[in-house]
């Protein structure tokens, strides 16, 4: 018998149970993004392999180890995006819409990357990216800061950790990247394999490591801070202080950092100690150089992204999936009349009750059977039309769940009597 064909590995359904939380989620934070007047971006899932390497850099773990890349029929390298900010810009490149303007942006879908699955990381996911361009001062670092605490509000989410750190500029970051790499050199023996790698590569990284013997190391390592010049540090201290001024807490921390040249100024983290190693449930920071390194103009540009599995883990504790898939009323009918009926009188009350979760009965069956299945389906009531109500014009409301007793209502009554009563 030939074995059943399973999901790839890393790469997860999202069961009918399971998706009422999803589009909650989706739907809250979409709210508070229009509530911003951000727009949204939809991007191809599939992107020249260039892009990626252009922009994250070919040496790089997602670059050399982690992307979905092949060679279509054309010869042409192609790669399932792995991130939203590369594509974002691509886009709005072509598009024409980064000339003399400044653009609020947000997106969503999917991402891959090869890596080994665990809790919070798979190697396809869901991410809600937003970017801007055109906006060079600290406020717009503020705003998206502020967004992203709307949407734990929103969304209920409590004790996340608000990390941010400055990396000032390129000239200012080279210069303390020497400093950094003399100090990695004489401690060569202390550096792990990864460590060692990033030594010439990417040494801002090491400061970023979660292996626990090199903690003390990173702490007695330079600071960057000690290298910004003043510009740098008065974008920083107003940062803060906008911060402070909207009661945001946040932590600062000299070890939070990006490896790539384009970052540069703000980075920011929302942190989580209730999801094991992966912790980070929002990244974000200031890409002032990645247009310039795509092949455009310098534009100031920042961002932030968010994986949807680590919120979806977050929430689902106090969140009630359960009550998110109630079907309101499901619709009993019994005999040749009441069944022709049935379906129009169903359309008539979807028209009528745009929110109203209905279902109609289908397939037939006895008044016992389609109870079970009215039972089972979980709505709250059930409405049951036969043919003798249905020449007296009237319809049987019967609630399901404990709610009071049964009743009869004139059908040209009904929306009325379910629009201020039941689902009010």
């Amino acid at each position: 018998m030939a074995k059943n064909i399973q999901a790839i590995r890393g790469m997860h359904d999202t069961l009918p149970q399971q998706t009422p939380l999803w589009q909650y989620l989706e739907r809250q934070i979409r709210a508070v993004l229009k509530q911003y007047a951000y727009e949204e971006i939809r991007t191809p899932i599939v992107e020249m392999t260039e892009l990626f390497k252009r922009s994250i850099g070919e040496v790089t773990d997602i670059v050399e180890k982690e992307m979905y890349t092949f060679d279509d029929r054309n010869g042409d390298s192609l790669t399932l995006r792995p991130e939203g900010t590369a594509a974002c810009v691509r886009a709005c490149m072509e598009g024409g819409l980064l000339h003399n303007q400044t653009q609020r942006l947000w997106y969503q879908g999917a991402m891959f990357r090869h890596e080994r699955p665990q809790k919070g990381r798979y190697r396809q996911f869901q991410q809600i990216g937003v970017e801007t361009f055109g906006l060079s001062g600290p406020d717009i670092d503020i705003e998206l800061i502020l967004i992203t605490q709307r949407i734990w509000k929103a969304i209920g989410l409590e004790g996340l950790e608000l990390q941010i750190n400055t990396l000032g500029t390129l000239e200012e970051r080279t210069a303390y990247r020497e400093v950094l790499v003399d100090y990695f050199r004489q401690h060569l023996d202390r550096l792990d394999e990864d460590s060692l790698r990033r030594l010439e590569s990417n040494p801002l990284r090491i400061l970023d490591s979660k292996n626990p013997d090199l903690i003390e190391l990173n702490e007695n390592a330079p600071n960057l801070m000690d290298y910004l010049g003043d510009d740098s540090k008065a974008h920083f201290t107003t940062l803060c202080q906008g911060l402070d001024a909207a009661g945001i807490a946040y932590v600062i921390n000299p070890r939070l950092v990006r490896g790539l040249d384009y970052y540069s100024l703000t980075v920011f983290e929302w942190i989580t100690d209730q999801l094991g190693a992966q912790g980070t449930v929002c990244a974000g920071g200031r890409f002032d150089g990645l247009v310039k390194q795509l092949g455009g103009k310098e534009i100031p540009a920042i961002g932030f992204a968010m994986g949807l599995e680590r919120l979806v883990a977050l929430i689902e504790a106090h969140i009630d999936s359960d009550a998110l898939r109630t079907i309101d009323l499901y619709l009993v009918v019994m005999g040749e009349a009441a069944q022709r009926h049935g379906m129009v009188l169903a359309e008539t009350l979807r028209d009528q009750l745009p929110a109203c979760r209905l279902q109609l009965n289908c397939g037939g069956g006895s008044f016992k059977s389609q109870f079970k299945r009215a039972d089972k389906s979980g709505a709250n009531y059930a409405l049951v039309l036969g043919d003798d109500e249905l020449e007296q014009g009237v319809i049987s409301l019967k609630p399901l769940r404990g709610q009071g007793e049964q009743q009869t209502v004139e059908l040209d009554k009904l929306a009325e009597l379910l629009n201020n009563e039941v689902l009010a």
